[in-house]
Parts: C-alpha cells; sequence; structure tokens
C-alpha cells in the first residue's frame, strides 16, 4: 500500500491503487529532483558523492557532472538555464548555454552564504532561495564557519544585480515554492516541523508570515516541496510524502520505503511525481499535473 489516507480528497489526486516504483539506487543521498523537458529526463543531486545525476527510462542512472559542487536544489530559469544550490561552494551557479558555470549569489554584505540549499525561479525570472547552514560539513559540503548569525530566505532580482534578505527568522529554512498563481511562497522550516506561507508583494518581497502546516512524527522531516496546479502542497515528512489542500488540510501521505529527502514533477503531462529519497529514486503516478518548469 502507497498510501495513508486521511481525507477521501487525496483520492481525488492519487489512485488507490497507485504504487511507488523505485527506478534508480546505489546513490548515497539524492536530492533536487528536476525534469528536463527537452531532453526527457531526471536530473538530481547526491550530495556526498558530489555529483549530479541523470536518470532516464531507457539508461537508468549516470553522471551527470562532476564535481557539483555538492549541489542540492536544482531547477531551470526561463531561458533554460540550470540554477544549482552548491553546498560546497556555498553559492548559487547557473550554467550557461556555452556550458560555463557562474556564481549569482555568494555573498550577503560582504559575508559569505551559509550553503543555499534549495531554489526556485518567478515567472518574472527573479530567483527566491533557501540559506541553512547543513552543507557547512564534511559530508554535505565543505567544513567552515558560519559567516551570517542568522538562516535567510532570499530574493535575487531579475537582472541578477540586487540580492535581497526576505527572512531571517528561520531556524533551518529549506523546502519552497510558490503557489500556482504565485501570490504566496511557502516555505519548510525542518527544524520547527512546520511550513509557513508568506503573501509575495508586487515588488518580489513578502509579507503576512503565518504557519500553514505542521507535521510530527520520525523518520523523515519537512525538506522538499513541490505544488500541483490545483494548489495542493506536497511535502516530505515523516513516512514520505504529506500532501495538505491549499487551505493546509492534511489529506494524507504517499507512503515512500525510504527517508525522502525532495520531490519533483515530470514526463510530458506533469502527472508523474519522481522522489529522491535516501539512496533511491521513486515514481508514482499522480491524477493532476504539477507545475511546468521550462
Amino acid at each position: 500500500m502507497s498510501l495513508d489516507v486521511r481525507s477521501a480528497k487525496l483520492l481525488d489526486l492519487v489512485d488507490s491503487g497507485a504504487q511507488v516504483e523505485q527506478i534508480g539506487t546505489g546513490c548515497v543521498f539524492t536530492e533536487g529532483p528536476i525534469w528536463d523537458s527537452e531532453g526527457d529526463f531526471l536530473l538530481f543531486s547526491d550530495i556526498p558523492a558530489n555529483q549530479m545525476k541523470k536518470w532516464t527510462s531507457d539508461s537508468g542512472i549516470t553522471t551527470f557532472r562532476q564535481p557539483s559542487g555538492k549541489s542540492n536544489g536544482l531547477t531551470y530559469d526561463k531561458q533554460k538555464r540550470l540554477i544549482a544550490c552548491e553546498h560546497a561552494n556555498r553559492r548559487v551557479s547557473r550554467t550557461e548555454s556555452d556550458g560555463t558555470v557562474t556564481t549569482i549569489a555568494s555573498h550577503y554584505e560582504e559575508k559569505k552564504l551559509n550553503s543555499p540549499n534549495d531554489v526556485v525561479v518567478k515567472s518574472n525570472g527573479s530567483i527566491y532561495f533557501t540559506d541553512p547552514p547543513y552543507g557547512l560539513t564534511a559530508m554535505y559540503g565543505e567544513e567552515g564557519g558560519q559567516e551570517l548569525d542568522f538562516q535567510g530566505v532570499y530574493r535575487l532580482s531579475e537582472d541578477g544585480q540586487e540580492l535581497t534578505l526576505l527572512v531571517d527568522d528561520f531556524d533551518r529554512p529549506n523546502g519552497l515554492c510558490f503557489s500556482p498563481d504565485e501570490s504566496v511562497l511557502y516555505v519548510d522550516d525542518t527544524a520547527r516541523m512546520h511550513v509557513r506561507a508568506f503573501d509575495v508583494q508586487s515588488d518580489g518581497t513578502l509579507a503576512n508570515g503565518r504557519i500553514f502546516a505542521e507535521e510530527e512524527g520520525e523518520n523523515g522531516v519537512p525538506d522538499g516541496m513541490k505544488v500541483d496546479q490545483q494548489g495542493n502542497v506536497y511535502l516530505t515528512g515523516p513516512g514520505g510524502i504529506w500532501v495538505f489542500d491549499p487551505v493546509g488540510t492534511h489529506l494524507g501521505v504517499i507512503q515512500v520505503p525510504e527517508v525522502t529527502a525532495n520531490l519533483g514533477w515530470g514526463e510530458d503531462d506533469w502527472k508523474t511525481l519522481f522522489i529522491t529519497a535516501t539512496t533511491s529514486i521513486y515514481q508514482i503516478q499522480l491524477k493532476v499535473s504539477g507545475i511546468p518548469v521550462p
């Protein structure tokens, strides 16, 4: 059984007989799945292995980039350039069309970022990312001192010239995603086991922060997070993927055999949910589509 149903509404999103299928394994700790719609492949990070890896249905898992800066969260911008949160390099990078890798954020007020963790691109091209200190260890990044005395959520302007600190009172800010209309930004706090929602202002800043959802239990924490086109929120947590409706009602859990770190939509109809969980990647078919990535 792949579902722990808390509300019948979950079955409007996932068929009762749908199964979580392992499609690849043998990694160390998987993260940051992103679907490449042009190449029909899944790209993801294996942080301790210092690799970005690629999965296709034909070839399985292969190495895409090594070293990867111990990358974590990945996405594409509106020009189809790869954006990566690199723990070891304490930066957010962009891969240009010619393959060169450019630093687009590494310091705030002349101090090194902690270790950028997850990232999302708004439709206007601005980039939002979280910056907990998880990568300041040898296993998940590089050992180093924390220069900033807070764990922030940031916005990089559309032209890449201005880095704005949006929120600084998180303990461990981690996964983040926009509502379908981009009027709300969700950010989870791993240490506090909850998700906060913020109203996105016309200038891209955030206001009216409030608790959207909470989790409890063991063998999983709030980490990666995505929304579907109906505004339902999918969040890693104890047992697998916790699903919440747009007002924060817990609908149930998509159960995953390993501790789950992140998730992402893919395939032609964006109804396949790919899941990175410890040593493996999994997939499950849903009834609704996720938000497509360029």
